[in-house]
């Protein structure tokens, strides 16, 4: 039985990326207003019955669960016209976000009565559900710091001062060459998902990635950097089923500001 257990809790500022590993562990990862409390998947054993231990880690990764709360958008719904429509905003903000907000919250307390109850079959039932509810939460908090009106800076690109631009270049030689190829990877998600510039603590270095459906940039190590929803809401009312014209003009609303100081946060 495996699980990949989430437990997200609202607070304010970057918070600093630190992981752990283990069973019942907790560790952070760098969410721009978000802390990001996973429990790293384990094996849990062949048995289908939870054991007292195992419950006890439940508890303790998830005893002072506090509810996830739709974040407020920092500028208004038609701010980032022409690019994406006040509708859009909209819709998926307090539509699709407060779904995924709503679900995960009652999703986690049934999880816990199921753990008091040591009833296996129904953890290892809620836990994709969890995953999929938990990770929309943090994917969407994370979209809408990434993102600013064209007035407030969205779209502009960093000096060569900048820590990101350094990066970049180095990497991929310019921001065009970056945009490029997160166009070309991201255009062909697969049905529906997330593309994503990451920070890997390891090598010290960016990448690029593509990840199904809600799941997390952290379960694949990574801390995120910059995403952009590719499910169909975030862009059908306006752009069709043309994803490549809304990756296009997606880039003139970046808060590349933003995305720096979340590769500040990641490097402490």
């Amino acid at each position: 039985l495996y699980l990949d257990l989430f437990f997200f809790q609202a607070e304010d500022g970057i918070r600093d990326a630190q992981e752990s590993r283990g069973l019942g562990d907790v560790y952070k990862r760098q969410v721009h207003g978000e802390k990001l409390r996973v429990c790293s998947r384990e094996m849990l054993g062949r048995s289908t019955i939870l054991s007292k231990d195992i419950a006890s880690a439940f508890k303790r990764g998830f005893g002072n669960f506090t509810p996830a709360k739709l974040p407020d958008l920092p500028y208004g719904y038609s701010a980032l016209e022409p690019v994406i429509s006040g509708e859009i905003m909209e819709l998926h903000h307090k539509k699709h976000h407060n779904a995924y907000v709503t679900n995960y919250n009652a999703q986690v307390e049934q999880l816990l009565d199921a753990a008091a109850k040591n009833d296996a079959s129904k953890v290892a039932a809620l836990t994709q559900a969890i995953k999929f509810n938990g990770g929309g939460h943090v994917n969407h908090s994370i979209f809408w710091t990434n993102l600013a009106p064209q007035r407030e800076g969205g779209g502009q690109r960093l000096g060569e001062d900048s820590i990101l631009t350094q990066y970049i270049k180095r990497q991929f030689q310019s921001y065009d060459n970056l945009i490029a190829e997160f166009n070309k990877r991201t255009v062909a998600v697969q049905g529906s998902g997330w593309g994503w510039l990451a920070y890997d603590k390891t090598t010290d270095t960016l990448r690029l990635l593509e990840l199904q459906n809600q799941d997390p940039v952290s379960t694949t190590g990574l801390i995120p950097l910059l995403g952009v929803d590719v499910w169909e809401h975030a862009y059908y009312l306006q752009y069709k089923n043309v994803r490549a014209d809304y990756l296009k003009e997606i880039w003139k609303v970046v808060n590349w500001r933003n995305v720096e100081e979340r590769l500040q946060a990641a490097k402490r």
